[in-house]
Order: structure tokens, then C-alpha cells, then sequence
């Protein structure tokens, strides 16, 4: 030992046994750390958003084809998908906030999931658009009310450090299921009517279903709440939340529902190939968009933890805007399209968990479920705004200028994305 010219003693730097042990024990805990965010929970809900996406995709894939089958056109595609999503948004609120007030998140995903099981293969039995219309806002009610509860109860079952990569994987998870059913609607379209590949969604429906009433629970330690009005729970949620509400509200008016990709590419298609062959390549094209959003939105979830969220979730923003830009000169050249959807794969994989994980950094967690209510209550406003814009100036004046508007807009909210949020200095 020596002393410090205070008179006090150093010690050396060698370790003792006890010491030793201790450092070993720690950096044991450290690896059981990096592991820790893949918990039951995130497995559970993962394994439920694989065979929810694969049974209301397999719907998705045919429906704006079903539509048009039963006397619809475009604009009434964007009606109904913008009304599904406007109506999403109107229980996602409060969705949110009961499950901050009960203090459960899971009676509400129950529900939910059940509702979209049963009601979005009951599409089938629609002989107009409007039996359409009834059935797919009712699901997507549904499937708003479970969005929220879902999320709150994801973010609360990992780590702070770890909300991207459980978010990502989960979103993963869900666009995993989206590609296996749209394959299966692929290759089911030269065997089955339309309205049997409703009924054959039934099956993942329900198993999605069981997956999440046997595996996904709530936090049992979870903390008590105050009980707060829902018009506090809103009014109370940080200033930087809500900037950051502004910027996913403005990309919402932009970000449509990629069926209308989808009707596009079948549009431009079928006078070279005929209304069959179009739908089918039309439908794999939508697969690749697929695949691509799954094999982004992990990838964009482990960068989430690493970088500042912001700019990751702009650059998703950008790649929608130029998705819609490469959609106003598209012909039926199978590069071209490719392209697109591609685009819009890349985009949809960043921003669906970026917008996640972004959300859980910004809330306590006293207010997930009414800040994540408010978010997706936001973005289906939006959808309902952009999908029904651009149907009705696709209908009414051209598809370029419809693709225009909302890459305008998109590029728009990315800018104030990077601008509000900024990081302040001191």
C-alpha cells in the first residue's frame, strides 16, 4: 500500500478470490441480460401475430379483386379500407387508456384477436361491397381495440434497453405470417372462389386465438396506477410524445393501405396478360412486399437500440415517399414493380416497429396504454384520410396524381419528424 498525499491509502489493483467471484457472477448476469427481452410474453404475442397476420392476409391479398368481383371500383376499395382503419382508430384510445385504468392489458387482446378471427372470414358469405364494408370495419374495431393493450404489455415485458429488438421481432413474427398467407392465397386462387379463401382463413384465425389466451399474460408485479379520467391520461402524456404524434399523424395521411399497391399493379397488368393471370402476379408481388417487410422489421429493431430512433423511422418515411413516386410512372414491366414493392416493404419494415419502440422511449410506463391508444389512434385517422384520397383521385383524375399527393406529404413528415424532435442542447 501507499499513501496519497491526503494521507490516504491506495490499495492495489489485484483482485481478490471473493472479488474474482463477484466479477464472474456479474458478467453472467450481464449474459443472461442480453437473453432476458425474449421472454414468454414476446414469444407468445409473436407466435399470436404470426397466425393473425397469416389468416387476415389470406383475406387481404384477394379482397380488393372480391370487391371489384361484387360490383365495386377503386375508390370504393379506399372507402372501405380507410373506413376499417378510421373505425380501428376510434376504440384504440380508449382501448389504451381501460387498460391502464384496469391494470390488465390481456382481456382486451382477448377479445380482440377473437374478433378478427371469426369476423374477417365471415367476408365470404358478402354478395355486395357494402356486406363487405360491415364486416371488415367491424373486424378491424377488433382489431384496433387489441393493438394498444398489446403493445403496452410487449414494451413492459423486456427491458427498456431492449424494446427494439422485442418490437422487431414481433413485427417479424407478424409479417412472417402475412408472407405464409399470402402464399397460401396464391396458390389457392386457381383451385377456390374467392369466397372459400375467406373461409379457409377461419383456420389460423382461431388458432391465433388459443395461442394468445395459453401464453401471453399480464405482469403480475406490475405496479398499481392512479386512476385517471381518459381526458387526463391524454392531456398528461410528455411534449415530446406529442411532437412526435405530429409527425406519425402527417405521415398517416400519407400512408395508405398497400392493397391499392396491390390493385395498381393489377391494373396496369391485365392489358398484356389478362384479368387472371394479373390478379395472380399482382398477388405475388404483394408476397414479395411481404417477405421484404419481414426480413426488415427485425433488423430494423436491433438498430433501433443502437442509433437515434428518429432517423431510422424518417428514413422509412423517405422509402414510402419514393415507393409512391416510382408509382407514378408504373407500366407493366415486372422490374418496375418489383421495385415498388420492394420500397414499400422497406418502409413498412421500418416504420411499424420504429414507431413502436420509439413510443415506448418516450412514455413512462404509468401511460403506455393511453399514449400507444393515442398513436394508433392517430395512424388510423390517417389511413382512413390517405386510403380514401387516394381511391377518389385515383377514380376521379388519375392514379399519378393520387401517388403525388401522398409522397408529397410523406416527405413532409419526415422532414418535421427530424426537425421537432431534435435533440436540444443543454
Amino acid at each position: 500500500m501507499s499513501a496519497d498525499p491526503r494521507g490516504e491509502e491506495k490499495r492495489t489493483e489485484t483482485a481478490t478470490p471473493l472479488e474474482s467471484g463477484k466479477k464472474e457472477e456479474q458478467e453472467s448476469r450481464g449474459e443472461e441480460n442480453r437473453t432476458a427481452w425474449l421472454t414468454k410474453n414476446v414469444v407468445g404475442i409473436s407466435l399470436t401475430s404470426l397466425f393473425s397476420d397469416m389468416s387476415h392476409e389470406m383475406a387481404t391479398a384477394i379482397l380488393p379483386f372480391f370487391i371489384i368481383a361484387i360490383g365495386g371500383n377503386p375508390a370504393i376499395v379506399g372507402l372501405i379500407e380507410g373506413s376499417a382503419d378510421g373505425a380501428s382508430s376510434g376504440v384504440k384510445s380508449y382501448a389504451g387508456h381501460l387498460s391502464d385504468k384496469m391494470g390488465k392489458r390481456t382481456p382486451i387482446m382477448y377479445l380482440g384477436y377473437f374478433l378478427t378471427g371469426i369476423l374477417i372470414p365471415a367476408i365470404g358469405f358478402a354478395t355486395s361491397w357494402v356486406e363487405v364494408f360491415i364486416l371488415r370495419v367491424s373486424s378491424w374495431m377488433g382489431r384496433g381495440a387489441r393493438g394498444p393493450p398489446r403493445d403496452a404489455l410487449l414494451s413492459e415485458s423486456v427491458p427498456a434497453k431492449s424494446i427494439g429488438k422485442a418490437f422487431g421481432f414481433q413485427r417479424a413474427f407478424d409479417t412472417l405470417g402475412a408472407v405464409v398467407g399470402v402464399a397460401l392465397a396464391l396458390i389457392l386462387i386457381p383451385h377456390l372462389p374467392y369466397s372459400k379463401i375467406f373461409f379457409v382463413s377461419f383456420a389460423p384465425g382461431i388458432v391465433s386465438v388459443a395461442i394468445v389466451l395459453v401464453l401471453v399474460k399480464d405482469i403480475k408485479k406490475r405496479a398499481s396506477l392512479e386512476p385517471k379520467s381518459f381526458r387526463s391520461s391524454i392531456s398528461l402524456l410528455s411534449r415530446r410524445f406529442k411532437l412526435f404524434l405530429v409527425a406519425a399523424g402527417i405521415f398517416g395521411v400519407a400512408n395508405f393501405s398497400n392493397v391499392l399497391f396491390t390493385l395498381r399493379a393489377e391494373e396496369v397488368l391485365q392489358p398484356s396478360m389478362g384479368a387472371t393471370e394479373a390478379s395472380d402476379v399482382a398477388v405475388l408481388l404483394y408476397l414479395v412486399l411481404n417477405v421484404v417487410y419481414a426480413l426488415i422489421s427485425y433488423v430494423a429493431g436491433f438498430f433501433a437500440d443502437k442509433i437515434q430512433k428518429r432517423y431510422l423511422l424518417g428514413l422509412g418515411y423517405v422509402f414510402f415517399a419514393f415507393a409512391c413516386i416510382a408509382s407514378i410512372f408504373e407500366v407493366a414491366d415486372l422490374r418496375v414493380l418489383a421495385l415498388i414493392f420492394v420500397l414499400a416493404g422497406t418502409s413498412t419494415g421500418i416504420v411499424d416497429p420504429l414507431e413502436g419502440s420509439f413510443a415506448g422511449e418516450l412514455l413512462q410506463a404509468s401511460e403506455r396504454g393511453a399514449g400507444y391508444g393515442v398513436l394508433q389512434t392517430v395512424n388510423g385517422i390517417g389511413d382512413f384520410v390517405s386510403s380514401t384520397m387516394i381511391g377518389t383521385l385515383w377514380t376521379l383524375l388519375s392514379p399519378a396524381l393520387g401517388f403525388a399527393t401522398v409522397a408529397a406529404v410523406a416527405l413532409v413528415a419526415s422532414t418535421l419528424l427530424l426537425v421537432l424532435l431534435r435533440e436540444r442542447r443543454g
